[in-house]
């Protein structure tokens, strides 16, 4: 039975524009639901053969200059500390890592006295470099443990927030209709440097549930990671380390290595010691920033490459499964209680992982990553034309919760997401989500497994018996194995 539900999920769809034509403009065509993990890529501005591109990457490094020399001079009071470091995030581009909505942290007095305290140290050499062709904010994220691409992300939508207006006003203006548009006054556009402040202006802009919407072009974004990240300088340490050239530094960085490394390091071992020899050579971070400038080209593919999967996943496949389960059923008006809705649309998610392709998103080079945040992702993009509340990690007292679905006090629903290769499995199955329904005083909860291999599905299966959940409504698995699915040309 066909519906007459509109599916508004991403901005062509709200906006009433053709795919094709934000395609033809380079865009990202944004879900408006909730925001997607991609994130704005400094190192793709720096990379680029757009002279645009190019000058905004200048620009941001002009403006580290200015804290920089201000940090060096003794000159930032708190409120100067909160004028000139404090971001809010730039919610308006619905990309990052947000729990609900698009609502993110920002950039606030953490990132402020973090970036203060390191500017005449990681970036006394701005502009005077002698290792790398270039400066790079992204040093600070190598040298400070809890500065990563989100905060680096933020930094820049920030420093090119102009750009970003002037992009979309012009998108807007040609392809949007007025009534959907409004003329909005946006703060901390540009930075006066004759009198050290942050100007407003104003722009033309599409306009949704109460505030402006912002496109990104494709070819600045990166998915995952940025191209300079911490993960990639512990894991390469042994070869950035031999790329030293000069062999007294090279060889007095690997004996200290050796010296803070203990005999049977783990993963935790390794890492505090790159970051020890990061303390004691901080030049090393030059070399590893050159070693990834060298392969400046690999970012580029690497970006669309997972820009595109996002893309597949997150615009066109959940478009076209939506499309078509509203074309035969009553999916979206599903009538009766959270129990019934819950498990439809965890079916539902179930069906686009094993039998539609979905299954993509796990993987990165043929390797699964597992990580329960993709499948929040994809299962809260189920949630659009319902009648239910939904909220993620929500936090009743007792830890939170991955979804809570409400309708009125007295239908609640829990949902569970976890993963096969999860060592606390076992305990989490057995007292997670009863501790969630009781203090969410839910009365249903569901526990959803992901497995990627048969010795993941086995050793499920082995825990539901001895848990005697086994064939519990539940309880359900999703094979997200890449081995047992359709080709891409077929899914």
């Amino acid at each position: 039975m066909k519906t007459d539900i509109v599916i508004n999920i991403h901005f062509s769809h709200y906006f009433r524009v053709a795919p094709a034509l934000l395609e033809a403009a380079g865009a990202f065509n944004v879900s408006l639901i909730n925001d997607l993990p991609l994130f704005i890529d400094p190192f793709l501005l720096f990379n680029s053969k757009k002279q645009e591109y190019q000058a905004l990457h200048d620009q941001m490094i002009r403006y580290l200059r200015f804290l920089r020399d201000k940090s060096t001079q003794g000159a930032v009071t708190e409120g100067l500390l909160k004028a000139w470091f404090t971001f809010s995030e730039v919610k308006q581009t619905w990309l990052g890592f947000s729990r609900v909505g698009n609502d993110g942290r920002g950039l606030g007095s953490d990132f402020a006295h973090a970036l203060n305290q390191n500017l005449y140290t990681v970036f006394s050499s701005f502009g005077s470099e002698e290792v790398t062709q270039g400066s790079h904010l992204e040093k600070l994220c190598l040298i400070r443990e809890g500065v990563g691409r989100d905060n680096i992300s933020d930094f820049t939508t920030n420093l090119i927030k102009e750009y970003l207006l002037e992009y979309t006003q012009d998108f807007a203006r040609k392809h949007i209709r007025p009534e959907l548009r409004r003329n909005v006054v946006v703060g901390r556009v540009r930075f006066n440097y004759s009198t050290e402040t942050w100007e407003s202006d104003t722009y033309d802009l599409p306009f949704f549930n109460g505030d402006y919407v912002l496109l990104t072009p494709k070819d600045i974004l990166a998915k995952d990671e940025i191209w300079i990240n911490k993960n990639d300088l512990v894991n390469d340490y042994n070869q950035i380390a031999e790329s030293i050239p000069n062999d007294q530094l090279r060889d007095q960085v690997n004996n200290y290595f050796l010296q803070v490394l203990p005999e049977k390091p783990t993963i935790r071992d390794w890492r505090a010691a790159v970051n020890s020899v990061l303390r004691k050579f901080p030049e090393l971070v030059e070399y590893y920033i050159r070693y990834k400038e060298d392969n400046g080209d690999r970012a580029v593919s690497i970006s669309e490459e997972k820009v595109a999967e996002s893309e597949l996943l997150y615009v066109q496949q959940i478009r076209e499964f939506a499309a078509t389960l509203l074309q035969t059923t009553d999916f979206y008006q599903l009538a009766g209680n959270t129990p019934d809705e819950v498990r439809a649309r965890v079916d539902f998610l179930k069906d686009v992982i094993e039998n539609k392709g979905g299954h993509r998103l796990f993987y990165v080079g043929g390797v699964p990553i597992r990580r329960e945040e993709d499948l929040h992702i994809l299962f809260r993009l189920t949630w659009f034309a319902t009648p239910s509340d939904v909220s993620r990690e929500v936090n009743d007292g007792r830890g939170p919760a991955d979804f809570k679905i409400s309708r009125g006090s007295l239908d609640k629903t829990i949902v569970e997401f976890k993963l096969a290769s999860n060592t606390q499995l076992k305990r989490n199955l057995e007292k997670q989500a009863a501790i969630y329904q009781k203090a969410s005083d839910a009365k249903h909860g569901f526990k959803v497994i992901v497995f990627f291999s048969q010795e993941e599905y086995e050793r499920v299966i082995s825990i539901l018996r001895d848990l005697k959940l086994e064939g519990r409504k539940d309880v359900v698995l999703i094979d997200a194995r890449d081995e047992n699915k359709p080709s891409a040309s077929k899914a």
